[in-house]
């Protein structure tokens, strides 16, 4: 199985989302290279109820399934974000790199659990297996998540290797996340009378500023749980951002409304409520200002994994690559508290990503040499 080709295919199809295209076609193109792996596969169509009312969101399922074994459920998504500014999905290939939206994040590791199943198609393995290609991860897919775990029972204990992560070690947690949309009122008129109005621009500033101090005081926050070399920290650390601000429509009206985003990342240690309670309080600390909370966005945190499975995988990761290691990512996904809270399942993982990788960026790539040594990975792992 030729795993540049195949990725190469996989990057062609525009699966961006939004929108949300191609997903039937990317899931018809891959179910019978899963099928020549070894695997019996099953096409999952998401009702839109479970969507959040998108339609076309189909999945893909494919199984070596061995009751009595050990339960793994190998974890990917299709989906990429949109580009712009490149011909980012049309591949190249490059000294040893293949370029194009979604090569690292994630269809580089989907050709390398094709790729590692293959190895081993004619050999026992140690584990009742599973792997689910899944849809709309950029956006949020944990209800369609929720509607896949009735194919893939039994859950309960199960071990989940979540391709969508970093090159040369062992993630075993992630970061929460808390988005918050807070719209500040004002009252528009002319901006020559501006004296009978209320610039909401204007009263957002010492909303921004409250929020300013508490970044100081998140950001000194330190998980016990070491960070990835790469990301250039010690340990996972906690963030607050505002990521965007919008408000006013002309320049001569003065604004009635000024919408600030944040976005709020938090270390295993701490807690989603307490981290909307603190937003909340900096925010209602601010005098003479009229402002609501118009949209919430919960990731709860997860504890590390520790399991000997872990360690098992650190140590194969360390004998073909070199490097290994358990670290904490510095990002989030619905994956792993559904795995870890409702599906009491143990959520680690390893993938194809690198910091220079560019995902989400111009010119993302992969590196030929990190797909296949996570398939030499996943077919010793599971063999």
């Amino acid at each position: 199985m030729d795993s540049v080709a195949i990725l190469k295919d996989l990057i062609a199809f525009d699966t961006s989302v939004p929108p949300g295209l191609n997903y039937g076609a990317i899931m018809d193109y891959l179910e019978p290279l899963f099928a020549q792996a070894g695997c019996q596969t099953q096409k999952i169509a998401i009702p839109p109820e479970y969507a959040d009312g998108r339609e076309g969101r189909v999945n893909l399922l494919a199984h070596r399934r061995a009751p009595g074994k050990p339960r793994l459920i190998f974890y990917a998504h299709a989906d990429v974000v949109p580009a712009q500014g490149w011909n980012a999905f049309k591949p190249r290939v490059e000294n040893g790199r293949i370029y194009g939206r979604g090569a690292a994040d994630m269809k580089g590791a989907i050709a390398a659990l094709l790729l590692g199943l293959t190895d081993v198609k004619d050999r026992p393995l140690a584990y009742d297996l599973s792997a689910m290609i899944t849809t709309d991860e950029e956006i949020g897919q944990a209800d369609q998540l929720r509607y896949l775990s009735r194919f893939l029972e039994p859950l309960k204990g199960a071990y989940l290797f979540d391709l969508d992560g970093s090159a040369g070690f062992v993630s075993i947690a992630g970061l929460g996340a808390l988005g918050m949309t807070v719209k500040v009122k004002g009252k528009s008129v002319h901006s020559a009378m501006s004296h009978l109005g209320e610039n909401a621009v204007e009263k957002a500033i010492p909303l921004l500023n409250a929020l300013a101090d508490l970044k100081k005081k998140v950001s000194a926050r330190r998980s016990k749980t070491p960070a990835s070399p790469d990301s250039g920290l010690t340990m996972m650390e906690a963030r607050l951002n505002i990521n965007m601000i919008q408000g006013g429509i002309k320049s001569n009206i003065v604004p009635d409304e000024c919408t600030i985003t944040i976005d709020r990342r938090l270390i295993p240690e701490e807690s989603i409520g307490e981290a909307e309670e603190e937003l909340r309080q900096a925010l209602a600390a601010v005098p003479d200002v009229r402002w609501e909370i118009d949209q919430v966005f919960r990731i709860p945190t997860v504890p590390p994994a520790e399991d000997p499975v872990v360690d098992r995988l650190s140590a194969i990761i360390q004998e073909v690559t070199g490097t290994s290691g358990k670290y904490g990512e510095m990002g989030s996904g619905n994956l792993g508290h559904l795995a870890s809270q409702e599906w009491q399942a143990k959520h680690f993982g390893s993938g194809v990503i690198r910091p220079d990788s560019n995902i989400h960026g111009k010119d993302e790539f992969v590196r030929q040499q990190d797909i296949e040594d996570l398939a030499t990975v996943i077919a010793r792992f599971i063999s």
